[in-house]
């Protein structure tokens, strides 16, 4: 290989794993998971082989574009860092004239070279290889070495007959790979909170189904299709949502008619708690998530978020709960959901919000008011009649589907 003249052409992408380093005994169940989620989220690639080992995946891109794949790359969860990579002969003299070319093909002005030795018979010790590398650079370029802030890292891992050099890292979205942990079912409104905490439970490797309750004529068509929209944007983190749409205004409308204005809105949360767990039941989901966070509004207080809780058995999770409204918003920014979720197409919840809520409801009382009327059919009815839908990142929900 030339110095002077040989264009460098990225072969592979080397994927680094998180948190997964840390799971002993179960490491390769979750390494598996994630070759899988890798895959199923790279699948439009037909020309990608993969290769799997104890401590990486190898992506081989077979003439694809790396920077094409590194934008789903970003989205899998259990994804420490992955880097472009150059597969080479473990040869000194390869690893040198590479790097000389890497350094040359990037626009940095400072590098430092990062060696490492997998397998421990190579001839040279990573100290000398980095020399190497790096008096070769110093020679042919203008760069400057910086041990602290390279522009350029360039990191050469050395295996027993294949050496792979990296330009830089590119950082992986971390947490758990999605479905490792089971599944759950999140209650999505049209809001900030609720994709947010979608988010947040797939990064810890749960995978989710999502349930809106909708109540037309309340609600309009577009509120519906703000919550298609949200769904297919959070469903790019594990590739696929199914969203279950449940008809709840018979539901609301006796609420206010045989219950005190003041506890409707906690009334009304028992009753989507309960849809939920039944629904949660149905699709084997393991606990109930929403993005309630403590004291934002009268049914999230701890006195509330008990009458409510009280209604079911399965866990209900808050992954927001402590975190305040700018940090959400922050949040579900990075996400790409912010600019959707306030869109003035409001929610069953906003539609009928009453003008003094309870913030201490007690249990008691809630049953009481539950007592006058028959709410168990009409949830009964709301699941027989809620309609499901399977969302994709890539396709668009056809306004009119419904």
């Amino acid at each position: 290989m030339s110095i002077e003249s040989n264009k460098l052409v990225v072969d592979h992408i080397l994927v680094r794993y998180g948190e997964l380093s840390t799971k002993g005994k179960n490491k390769n169940d979750f390494i598996k998971k994630l070759l899988v989620n890798i895959k199923n989220a790279l699948r439009t690639f037909d020309q990608l082989t993969y290769e799997k080992s104890y401590d990486r995946i190898y992506i081989m891109l077979n003439g694809t574009d790396p920077d094409e794949v590194a934008v789903y790359l970003r989205q899998v969860f259990g994804i420490s860092s992955f880097s472009y990579a150059i597969k080479i002969n473990s040869e000194l003299e390869d690893m040198v004239k590479t790097g000389v070319e890497a350094a040359k093909q990037s626009q940095a002005k400072t590098f430092k070279i990062q060696a490492r030795r997998h397998y421990k018979p190579f001839p040279y010790i990573s100290d000398e290889i980095n020399r190497a590398i790096a008096s070769e650079i110093l020679k042919n370029t203008d760069m400057k070495v910086d041990v602290h802030h390279p522009e350029l890292l360039l990191m050469v891992e050395v295996r027993q007959f294949d050496t792979y050099i990296m330009p830089n890292k590119i950082k992986g979205a971390g947490g758990y790979p999605v479905g490792i942990g089971g599944k759950a079912m999140v209650m999505l409104s049209g809001g900030i909170d609720s994709p947010v905490a979608a988010y947040l439970m797939m990064k810890r490797g749960i995978r989710v189904e999502c349930i809106h309750y909708a109540s037309p004529p309340y609600t309009s068509s577009q509120a519906r299709q703000k919550v298609l929209e949200l769904a297919r944007i959070v469903s790019l983190y594990q590739g696929h949502i199914r969203l279950h749409i449940v008809p709840f205004t018979d539901t609301q409308l006796a609420i206010y008619k045989n219950c005190d204005e003041s506890y409707a809105i906690t009334i009304m949360r028992r009753m989507m708690y309960r849809l939920a767990e039944r629904l949660s039941e149905k699709q084997n989901c393991k606990a109930i998530v929403n993005g309630e966070s403590i004291g934002q509004v009268a049914s999230q207080t701890l006195d509330s978020m008990g009458a409510i809780n009280e209604v079911v058995k399965i866990p209900v999770i808050r992954p927001c709960v402590a975190m305040d409204k700018l940090e959400i918003i922050d949040l579900a920014n990075k996400i790409g959901t912010y600019e959707t979720s306030i869109l003035p197409y409001e929610d069953c919840c906003t539609i009928f919000t009453p003008k003094n809520p309870v913030t201490k409801p007690t249990i008691k009382k809630c049953e009481k008011l539950e007592s006058r009327f028959d709410f168990e059919a009409l949830l009964e009815e709301a699941l027989e009649k809620a309609e499901t839908v399977d969302v994709y990142p890539t396709k668009k929900v056809d306004e009119n589907i419904f």
